[in-house]
């Protein structure tokens, strides 16, 4: 079995962050992908906007009737920061048989020597580094880290939630069910 495993704050979830992972599970024949919304971030502490049950709720929504997409709340049932190293640990001691995809897009990938324990993260998992567009210029696959070359998405959780505190709509950047929960919730505003 070959399983995704995809986090981030989610903060809110948006086609951005769907889309390239559709292509990276086609690419990487994925039998499955989990989304891992984080509770706090390390490397954005007090940066989140809603809170850890409301970005969980959205992400459900997200990935809600694709086939083999689940959203794992393991971060936001553990305490403290949430390190992708302790989930990949957990979801490896879990499913033993199977081979582990850690998705990221390039700005957190650039990130990767600051987190915690990047090279038992390596041996835990393969990283899959999606790039938009022509970002990948310069980026060079390495043991244990493969490029995809995905679909160009410009949008991102910090433009959306300055949409919505202007009273734009993100009707088209998010799917309706995630529109809805942040209508009916008031975030962002």
């Amino acid at each position: 079995m070959r399983l995704g495993i995809y986090g981030g704050s989610f903060d809110p979830p948006h086609l951005g962050h769907l889309l390239p992972v559709i292509d990276a599970a086609e690419q990487f024949g994925l039998d499955g992908v989990r989304f891992v919304p984080a509770a706090i971030q390390p490397l954005k502490v007090g940066r989140a906007s809603a809170g850890p049950a409301d970005r969980l709720a959205m992400t459900e929504r997200l990935v809600r009737g694709i086939p083999g997409f689940t959203v794992d709340p393991a971060e936001i049932d553990r305490p403290g920061l949430s390190y992708t190293v302790d989930t990949l640990a957990a979801v490896a001691a879990e499913a033993p048989e199977a081979e582990l995809f850690l998705l990221l897009g390039a700005d957190a990938y650039a990130l990767f020597d600051q987190w915690r324990e990047p090279e038992r993260i390596l041996a835990l998992a393969t990283i899959v580094v999606m790039v938009r567009g022509d970002g990948a210029d310069g980026l060079q696959e390495r043991p244990g880290v493969r490029v995809l070359q995905s679909r160009r998405v410009d949008v991102s959780s910090t433009e959306l939630r300055a949409r919505v505190r202007d009273g734009r709509t993100i009707r088209g950047f998010v799917p309706d069910a995630v529109a809805d929960y942040i209508a009916e919730h008031r975030l962002y505003r």
